[in-house]
């Protein structure tokens, strides 16, 4: 992977040249009570094929500081980012806004046509309005997180 860098995010290009089989139990995992172990984990799991749907148009980011806390991303997790996906009120996208990279909720204003507003998850942050002022593009609308659960044992 080829890195990028921003203050604010770490960016990778997608390597979709390579295929990675991992073992991958159909059952599920039960999160409840213990079952007995599957005696057969025959299937395998492209993460290529389950995670990228426009190979061309996907880019993975490392999330750096705790502005998306409370929407449980953290520093460290993985970010999955489709740049093809059309951003909807709501979505958690990754914004160029007057030369930074920040990851947000983006919201449209049902008051006043045009306006967006970036959204933390974390109220220790500030909303961000965006204004015609702002150089500002929405980058990618972020299609998957992947934990980083290794820092909390």
């Amino acid at each position: 992977m080829k890195e990028m860098e921003s203050q604010n995010l770490n960016f990778f290009n997608v390597a979709t040249d390579t295929e990675l089989d991992l073992s991958f139990v159909n059952e599920g995992i039960h999160a409840g009570f213990p079952s007995p172990a599957p005696d057969n984990v025959s299937l395998s799991l492209d993460l290529n094929r389950e995670l990228i749907r426009h190979p061309a148009a996907t880019f993975f980011a490392r999330v750096v500081g705790d502005s998306m806390r409370d929407a449980d991303v953290a520093e460290g997790d993985l970010l999955v980012i489709d740049r093809s996906l059309e951003p909807q009120n709501g979505n958690m996208v990754v914004c160029f806004i007057d030369g930074e990279f920040t990851l947000k909720f983006i919201r449209l204003d049902e008051r006043e046509k045009g306006v967006i507003w970036l959204v933390p998850a974390n109220p220790d942050f500030p909303e961000i309005k965006v204004t015609p002022d702002n150089n500002f593009m929405v980058w990618g609308v972020v299609a998957y997180t992947i934990k980083n659960r290794l820092h909390k044992l």
